[in-house]
């Protein structure tokens, strides 16, 4: 077993989470990659670990390409709009998760790496964000430099034909959430769509688990009137919105009475200074790492969950 390993754990981790999470927009999925890791590297030969972050890096990344090969039926079968797992990047956020951040944590940039290939992912990544060299990312991912270089061209023009532009200083994108915020709790939907791009986007992922919007509404006067509704709809269980930083982007978590989660919204606010899309995540599944959560059974549109729909405008 590697002592080198044990003593550098708490060093390695961020780094092997950081790509496992990235990789595969799943914090508890991203977490079994990381204890799977960990154990390989235990059982490490010396010579293998003569630099621990490069073997750390290639172990996790080659295990997040098998997971996502491994998973990309069940991801196919989906209910309704897939997102990633939210990760909060504030002051709330778990040691436990510690994860280098930028623009390439937030949802809008997670969804879009969902549409390249795992290999194509693991390239981008280790490249563009990691800063690997590509006589390192060939060896992880068992291909020549060469080709590895073909593989990054390809990614890096899908990705930045659609790359949601974070231009915005943060202090700006906090002040906007919190008038959005602001807007939501006193029902002011004038306000609300002052801070809407003209084609915002709402999308909702219940996993079919929870009542969530199954087709994404889009257009200003909709998702203002959309959001509007929702809050109304949750009042009666007597909770509030509460401002969250969420994978490094502006958010809000929906919690009732006792405090108890129920939903995480991320708002992507880009280089006009306007929301342009709203990510709310609903599926139990996604949230209980982030504490205790209420029943979906209460939630507006939960009869129609069970009964196989999730498809109204009322729902989350």
């Amino acid at each position: 077993m590697s002592t080198v390993a044990a003593e550098r754990h708490d060093e390695l981790r961020p780094l092997m989470f950081s790509i496992a999470y990235r990789m595969v927009g799943s914090v508890a999925e991203a977490e079994d990659i990381v204890q799977e890791a960990f154990l390989r590297i235990h059982q490490a030969q010396p010579d293998e670990l003569d630099s621990p972050d490069a073997y750390a890096a290639t172990v996790t990344t080659r295990l997040a390409i098998d997971h996502l090969r491994s998973a990309r039926v069940r991801r196919e079968q989906y209910v309704g709009t897939w997102l990633p797992e939210p990760l909060l990047t504030g002051d709330e956020a778990d040691p436990a998760w510690q994860v280098e951040r930028d623009d390439t944590l937030s949802m809008a940039f997670l969804v879009l790496l969902e549409s390249l290939s795992p290999v194509e992912r693991a390239v981008f990544l280790l490249r563009e964000v990691f800063s690997y060299d590509y006589s390192r990312i060939a060896v992880i991912v068992a291909k020549s430099e060469v080709n590895c270089r073909q593989i990054l061209a390809r990614a890096r023009q899908h990705i930045d034909e659609r790359r949601p532009r974070f231009e915005v200083s943060r202090h700006r994108r906090d002040e906007l959430a919190g008038r959005f915020l602001a807007a939501c709790r006193t029902g002011d939907t004038e306000a609300l769509e002052q801070l809407l791009a003209e084609d915002v986007t709402f999308y909702g992922d219940g996993g079919g688990k929870a009542p969530a919007i199954a087709v994404p509404a889009t257009g200003r006067t909709r998702v203002a009137r959309f959001l509007q509704g929702l809050v109304r709809q949750l009042a009666p269980l007597g909770g509030k919105l509460e401002p969250i930083d969420v994978n490094g982007q502006p958010g809000v978590r929906f919690v009732d009475a006792d405090g108890r989660l129920g939903a995480v919204l991320e708002l992507t606010i880009t280089d006009d200074g306007r929301i342009s899309e709203l990510r709310n995540v609903l599926n139990p599944d996604k949230l209980r790492h982030l504490g205790p959560l209420f029943d979906p059974a209460l939630l507006p549109g939960a009869d129609r969950l069970r009964q196989g729909s999730c498809s109204g405008s009322k729902q989350a």
